[in-house]
């Protein structure tokens, strides 16, 4: 057996190991405190490409959800003013029906069309102040919006809807009625039907554009969930595995601490056989 005294070997072995160990320790430890497997892309070169490109798409799909979403609150916007304009007809046809009958004097029938030209100012308001953000809904702007709804570029992730709705009282052709006598009364039932048919048509675009957006979002939800989850398996740390993991990189620590310490004391044996 050979002593050398210059070059401890034994001693840089153990260093070598004790380094490899405490290197081990401290990625174990910083995934489990990171919760990720890949935190350092030396780790896993491939694998943290892959959850990066995920998690932008993931990131893309959350935002897409909102804009889907902030879509169907713009057209609920709009549907709820056109609901209100639907209750408003219905009660000026109402009032319309009951002025048409000579149930009513002449006093009645006037205090009905005070009433009746009060519902028509109201629903000409509504058309006209209903809006999302600085965006009118029903004057009939003719106004393309387009809603992007995927996480990446392409037509494809874009819905475009037309908003050409106008359901003022000079467009459904209700400015003007009155029911101040019988006659006028009989003739504004059927102008308020052709009203209340073209509140309706506006309804149903509306609510086509809704469902649609809708099933967007169910779509969306549905990728980001199955994405996260195929992110989660590649980038997530498994905590039993990386738990074991540290546990024998401190046992290596402290044996390889150990034997350092007794490497260091092999050159002193050399004194032994000079004495």
């Amino acid at each position: 057996m050979s002593f050398r005294i210059n070059t401890n070997v034994g001693s840089l072995t153990a260093q070598r190991f004790l380094d490899k160990s405490q290197r081990q320790t401290n990625i174990s430890l910083k995934s489990l405190a990171s919760g990720s497997r890949v935190g350092e892309g030396s780790r896993d070169v491939a694998g943290f490409a892959i959850s990066e490109g995920l998690r932008s798409q993931i990131s893309g799909l959350k935002q897409a959800k909102l804009n889907a979403e902030s879509a169907v609150a713009f057209i609920q916007t709009a549907e709820g003013s056109l609901n209100e304009q639907s209750n408003v007809l219905l009660r000026m046809r109402e009032i319309g029906v009951q002025a048409a009958s000579d149930t009513v004097g002449k006093d009645e029938r006037e205090f009905l069309d005070m009433e009746f030209q009060s519902l028509n100012q109201e629903f000409d308001r509504i058309a006209r102040s209903a809006r999302y953000g600085q965006k009118y809904l029903l004057v009939g702007d003719n106004e393309e919006f387009s809603f992007h709804v995927g996480a990446n570029a392409g037509s494809e992730n874009i819905i475009k809807f037309k908003l050409d709705a106008n359901t003022t009282s000079s467009e459904v052709e209700i400015d003007g009625l009155n029911i101040s006598d019988q006659d006028d009364a009989v003739d504004s039932i059927e102008k308020l039907d052709g009203a209340l048919g073209q509140v309706l048509r506006a309804r149903a675009t509306f609510g086509s554009a809704q469902s649609r957006f809708q099933f967007s979002i169910d779509a969306l939800s549905s990728q980001h969930q199955n994405i996260s989850e195929a992110r989660s398996i590649i980038a997530d740390v498994d905590v039993a595995g990386e738990m074991a993991q540290l546990t024998r990189a401190r046992i290596l620590e402290e044996l390889s601490t150990s034997v350092l310490a007794q490497a260091n004391q092999a050159p002193t044996l050399v004194r032994k056989l000079i004495g």
